[in-house]
């Protein structure tokens, strides 16, 4: 029996209850289970929720398909004689299936069952602030987190319906290559699925209405990928609208009055995510929503009932897998221990990756973000170009770019664009996570030859504009004396 919204059982069936088992559910759930909390879990489709079955996993195998089929269009660079490449698209997603199948384990229900978690399988409602509901039964709980997700958002774009969108969710049904795609968005999803049917063989047109791909980060970023891009054979508008879709396997577009028309056998829409709020009872218990779907919450991610909490997607400001698992830890502790100590989250050294061919990779600031904020800073930058081993890999393509205050190695953010550059951040973001400046990347040995000896070197680019002209003439001085 419900306890209504404004009445609190005197018992509770458990500490903490989860709603939703993606990344953001799953870390909660484990933390409680962890602290030796009861924790129940609810999820109302798959474990393991969208990272796994049409997020991160699913994406990344493809990508790896796509590389290596671009990779073997290269083999003369590299003086080896290959055929020509014939890309099986249904043995590719037969390869991301079982890649999923075998991560899926890592969350199972009988992982987590076995880590103490109890796991349920339905959709959950908020009864009141401290009672959820999936199926007939009736979980009192000191508290809650709301950890259920995004899903892909279609833009109110005329004809959409009618032209069977794919997603992000639903194209792993896909088992023949699409001819012509045409790819709505330019941002990091959009990007990597762009690149990745070009080069398993498709036609790629990618439309992005703002200026320039990846309007996160600062224009050059954007204009190097633009540029792999065009030389890869696809088709980038940007700065162009989408207006309708007209005849049969045609998209109008438009820019300053101009219009156009694009055409594609399959469109896929990456314009971005809505929040997964809908039928949870948030207005029954007083949780308050964002202008922009997502839920309310405090520094400590708490909404607008303070024993509820939400992460991942659903709360935002960050979509990304290990974003949501960073909130899920605060979410877990300050839950159950909130009473006693709580943790404000922390979002100031957070990375995040763009798997594209160069990769972008970005940790703090940018340039545009610093020059908007009136952030003063120097800019130090490194070539790929000039690094041995990406040149003998034939990868030599890309910068670093580390962003550091007036006279100081203290870093503010870095931004990479070049092989492996998901990999290579983390060095930057160690380094701002614990204060570690520059010189200290210097001083570091990196093996030869590696990638990350790019970073050292840009350490070393930022040390050279800073050598005193006044004691190199004093060393100089010496040395021609030492000579006699």
């Amino acid at each position: 029996m419900s306890a209504g919204a404004g009445r609190r059982p005197r018992r509770f069936d458990a500490n903490l209850v989860v709603i939703g088992a993606g990344s953001a559910g799953l870390v909660s759930a484990s933390v409680a289970a962890a602290a030796r909390a009861k924790v129940v879990l609810i999820e109302a489709g798959r474990m393991g929720g969208d990272c796994l079955n049409t997020g991160c996993v699913p994406s990344k195998a493809l990508l790896r398909s796509a590389r290596i089929a671009a990779q073997m269009r290269r083999a003369a660079d590299f003086g080896v004689v290959a055929g020509p490449v014939t890309v099986d698209f249904a043995g590719v997603m037969a390869r991301v299936a079982s890649v999923i199948e075998r991560i899926a384990p890592h969350d199972s229900v009988e992982r987590y069952t076995k880590l103490g978690v109890e796991c349920l399988s339905g959709a959950a409602t908020l009864l009141s602030p401290w009672e959820v509901g999936v199926g007939s039964r009736v979980i009192s709980t000191r508290a809650i987190v709301l950890a259920t997700g995004a899903s892909p958002a279609l833009p109110p774009l005329a004809g959409l319906d009618a032209a069977d969108p794919l997603t992000a969710a639903n194209l792993w049904s896909l088992r023949e290559l699409p001819r012509r795609l045409l790819v709505l968005g330019g941002g990091p999803q959009g990007c990597e699925f762009a690149q990745a049917f070009r080069q398993l063989g498709s036609e790629v047109t990618l439309v992005e209405m703002q200026s320039q791909l990846l309007a996160q980060e600062d224009a050059e970023v954007g204009a190097a990928l633009a540029a792999r891009f065009t030389r890869e054979g696809i088709s980038v508008l940007t700065g162009w609208q989408a207006l309708a879709v007209g005849q049969p396997g045609e998209l109008r577009i438009g820019r300053d009055g101009a219009s156009r028309v694009a055409g594609f056998d399959r469109i896929l829409v990456a314009t971005g995510r809505s929040p997964r709020t809908t039928g949870l009872g948030l207005e029954r218990v007083g949780v308050g929503l964002n202008p922009d779907g997502t839920v309310q919450v405090n520094e400590f991610l708490q909404t607008t009932r303070p024993n509820i909490y939400a992460c991942g997607d659903v709360a935002g400001p960050y979509q990304l897998t290990h974003a949501a698992a960073h909130q899920a830890w605060y979410c877990a502790t300050n839950a159950l221990f909130g009473a006693l100590r709580r943790s404000r989250i922390d979002y100031a050294v957070l990375p995040r990756v763009v798997f594209t061919d160069p990769e972008v990779a970005r940790v703090g600031l940018n340039e545009t973000q610093a020059r908007e904020r009136g952030i003063r800073c120097e800019t130090t930058r490194y070539g790929f170009d000039d690094l041995d081993r990406a040149i003998a890999e034939g990868t030599a393509e890309g910068f670093i770019k580390v962003l550091t205050p007036p006279g100081s190695d203290r870093i503010l953010g870095a931004t990479i664009v070049g092989p492996h550059a998901g990999e290579l951040i983390a060095e930057f973001a160690l380094a701002m996570r614990h204060g570690l400046g520059l010189r200290k990347v210097l001083g570091t040995i990196h093996s030869y030859p590696t990638l990350a000896e790019a970073n050292r070197f840009t350490a070393l680019a930022w040390q050279r504009t800073r050598l005193p002209a006044t004691l190199l003439g004093i060393a100089g001085h010496f040395h021609r004396w030492r000579r006699g």
